[in-house]
């Protein structure tokens, strides 16, 4: 993997989670009913930013939980031959909520798809609308983001290095050639 470019400094990556936030209250209405799903792994600490971003703006607190969809891939068997089983957090009731699912990528829709199976397996929402810090492009199932940090136009030769504090060392997207 070779280095190619800073795409999201840190001042950048927090400006794409206030942006988000914003856009997050306004396409809501406010954040009542909103319940924020950080896909494991960054896609959690993601989650966390945006809802202090919410809660800094609003002064209300929202929900945050993670959905582990190892189990829901349709591409186990790319992945490797056992996958890990972790439970989710989502231990309440979402019907009628209003459900984000936040990631660091969208690529090809295909955890977007998982997660949604994910979902709705616990319960029926009265929406679903996703976050994600980059849009990458390459999309191989009819999905988009409802709010985008950033759209990265990207070869499939490429690849895309989100870092989050908590799990990295710094907050910061990169980009690499392969």
């Amino acid at each position: 993997m070779k280095f190619k470019a800073i795409i999201l400094d840190e001042k950048a990556f927090f400006r794409a989670i206030t942006r988000i936030s914003h856009e997050i209250i306004e396409k809501n209405k406010g954040v009542e009913s909103i319940v924020l799903v950080g896909i494991v792994s960054r896609g959690v600490p993601i989650a966390n930013l945006i809802a202090e971003k919410i809660n800094e703006l609003e002064n209300e607190n929202v929900k945050v939980t993670s959905l582990n969809i190892s189990l829901y891939r349709d591409d186990l068997t790319e992945i490797g031959d056992v996958p890990l089983v972790k439970s989710n957090e989502i231990n309440f009731d979402i019907t009628g909520k209003n459900i984000i699912l936040v990631d660091d990528v969208i690529f090809t829709g295909r955890t977007v798809r998982a997660a949604m199976d994910a979902i709705i397996d616990v319960g029926r929402p009265k929406t679903i609308q996703l976050a994600v810090l980059v849009d990458r492009g390459h999309r191989e199932l009819p999905i988009r983001a409802d709010y985008v940090g950033k759209n990265v136009p990207t070869s499939r030769k490429e690849i895309i290095k989100v870092r989050v504090k908590g799990i990295d060392s710094l907050n910061e997207v990169s980009i690499y050639s392969v």
